[in-house]
């Protein structure tokens, strides 16, 4: 609460902003396709995790994605059912054994909403640092093409919602 100009008290609304984490959508084993890209059902799961979250209205700044071929498909199809000019960009930190530290800060000081695609185990980790402070206490089990809404209010984190493209 501060004073404005003619001296009386104001109040100021919290600033909350949502986050998203997206685990990839089924991909092919390494024997089957060493590219890992998604499978048709893969494919299928995110899209429909992309209409479940497009009803939410969600709208992310941006969807970053850890450059390999699964979680850019993900991303891109997100991308496309979410918003027209959704930038969608690949960047480091959101790989598999990546620290989730790294993440973490970048969201900590972000003011717009984003999404982050990625794989387990540092999904997992992300989630758990970000609500429980610890990156070994989960919080939620990701299944391929799962996101999950992470809201910050000041620096206090909570797991607002879970959506899953598979489950109907």
């Amino acid at each position: 609460m501060g004073v404005n100009s003619r001296g009386a008290s104001e109040h100021r609304l919290p600033f909350i902003v949502d986050f998203y984490l997206v685990r990839h959508g089924e991909a092919f084993s390494a024997t089957e396709d060493p590219r890992r890209p998604l499978t048709p059902t893969g494919r299928a799961h995110v899209e429909q995790l992309g209409r479940l979250a497009a009803a939410k209205s969600i709208s992310p700044a941006a969807i970053f994605h850890s450059g390999i071929l699964r979680a850019k498909q993900t991303a891109e199809i997100l991308g496309a059912q979410l918003a027209r000019n959704i930038h969608v960009q690949s960047i480091t930190g959101l790989m598999p054994e990546d620290d989730p530290a790294i993440a973490a800060a970048e969201l900590e000081t972000a003011q717009q909403p984003i999404m982050l695609v990625g794989h387990l185990p540092h999904m997992n980790r992300l989630a758990a640092l970000l609500i429980n402070r610890n990156f070994s206490r989960e919080v939620v089990d990701f299944n391929p093409a799962s996101m999950i809404c992470c809201s910050r209010e000041a620096a206090q984190w909570t797991l607002a919602w879970m959506l899953e493209g598979g489950n109907t």
